[in-house]
């Protein structure tokens, strides 16, 4: 946990920083509102992350591995440090070890395997504080979405009767339905954008680079998506991209839902291009975003953002409708750039992780809501005692 001289550790400590332990197994942007609104309440955050022993001893089969998580939270922008293995129960010693204040979590129950909570210890101390979940997104939704394969959660299709389905599989215990674990519709708003966006406009010396793609399950998976190719993590392609000049100034054009499955298929993307959007935005390497940014990339576009460099991962680029390439003008320009990530890591493996655990997620999210809804009948118990 140092961060140079003792003199200077010492001056954080004073400042209220506090770790953020959570499995961060699949992060999404409901992650990174936490993570912005933990960040808020202080002036550096610590964000601890368990490793896979851990995850699979109090819920199940992470889906990816400690090491992926640490590059997925590192990358989110409000977080100043990460905490490697962190204990899956915080106590007084953890906080104490980071020279943390206090610590954060969402307002949902988090349960150890014996269904105790695991912020007891440094509630009952005072040094606990709690933000707003985010209301829409769920690990268990977007476990949902890969295995039934529905395009329902697209922005332009209706919710359908198997979309509904898969909250009954995924997030619904017998006996009810918890607020935590269960899905709920997500709703953007202009003010979850402006609280995501950096607000920066580009300066004079910034290199302006453009980006476009899908940015499906951002965070892990390829900024363009092509069908049945090598996709590239977002993290290390914008993280390499970054790079590239001394000042970047990064734009993301996000690719709408039905361009989208018009070129990777199946039930692609499986976040939305609302969801995609705030994905995007949380990352620290990302300045600006294009919703709905053309599949080529056109002179109008490059001269509106006066871009200086357009990048591509090392995968095949799929053709526009007309058989065109959509990097043919900053091709012919010289500003067409490939980025090579030097991660495999796709789309297709990580659906086919979930799927080889499909039974054991089921089980877990199960369990998960049984502990959740015991837990709020012992509460509303408790409510009644006192009134």
């Amino acid at each position: 946990g140092a961060r140079g001289s003792p003199a200077a550790v010492a001056a954080a400590a004073a400042l209220a920083h506090r770790p953020l332990p959570c499995s961060y197994d699949m992060v999404h942007y409901g992650h990174s509102n936490q993570l912005r609104q933990a960040r808020a309440m202080g002036d550096y955050l610590i964000v601890g992350v368990h490793t896979d022993e851990e995850i699979a001893k109090h819920k199940g089969p992470p889906v990816f591995t400690q090491e992926e998580r640490y590059k997925m939270v590192q990358a989110i922008k409000w977080v100043d440090e990460i905490a490697p293995g962190a204990p899956y129960v915080t106590t007084l010693e953890t906080l104490d070890k980071y020279n943390c204040d206090f610590c954060v979590h969402g307002d949902d129950i988090t349960l150890t395997i014996d269904g105790k909570d695991t912020y007891e210890e440094v509630k009952a101390a005072g040094r606990y504080r709690e933000c707003k979940r985010t209301q829409g997104v769920s690990t268990t939704d977007l476990v949902g979405r890969m295995l039934l394969m529905t395009k329902a959660h697209h922005s332009n299709i209706d919710e359908d009767l198997d979309y509904r389905k898969h909250t009954d599989n995924f997030g619904k215990g017998p006996k009810g339905h918890s607020p935590w674990t269960g899905v709920s519709q997500f709703l953007q708003t202009s003010q979850k954008i402006i609280q995501f966006a950096s607000g920066k406009e580009p300066q004079p010396g910034d290199t302006i680079i453009y980006v476009a793609g899908a940015f499906d399950l951002f965070h892990i998976l390829d900024a363009v998506l092509p069908r049945g190719s090598s996709d590239i993590g977002h993290v290390d392609f914008l993280e390499k991209v970054h790079q590239l000049a001394e000042r970047p100034y990064i734009i993301a054009g996000l690719h709408f839902d039905q361009e989208v499955n018009r070129y990777k298929g199946k039930n692609y993307p499986i976040m939305n291009i609302h969801e995609r959007t705030l994905s995007v935005l949380a990352c620290r390497y990302v300045s600006e975003v294009v919703i709905g940014a053309p599949y080529a990339v056109t002179a109008d576009l490059l001269d509106h953002f006066r871009v200086t460099l357009v990048c591509h991962g090392m995968t095949e680029v799929v053709p526009d409708k007309d058989g065109s390439d959509p990097y043919e003008e900053p091709k012919r320009r010289g500003v067409f750039q490939l980025v090579d990530s030097g991660n495999n890591l796709t789309t297709d493996l990580i659906v086919q992780r979930i799927i080889k655990n499909r039974l054991e997620f089921e089980a877990r999210n199960q369990k998960k809501e049984a502990k959740e809804l015991a837990v709020l009948e012992a509460m509303k118990r408790l409510e009644e005692e006192k009134h």
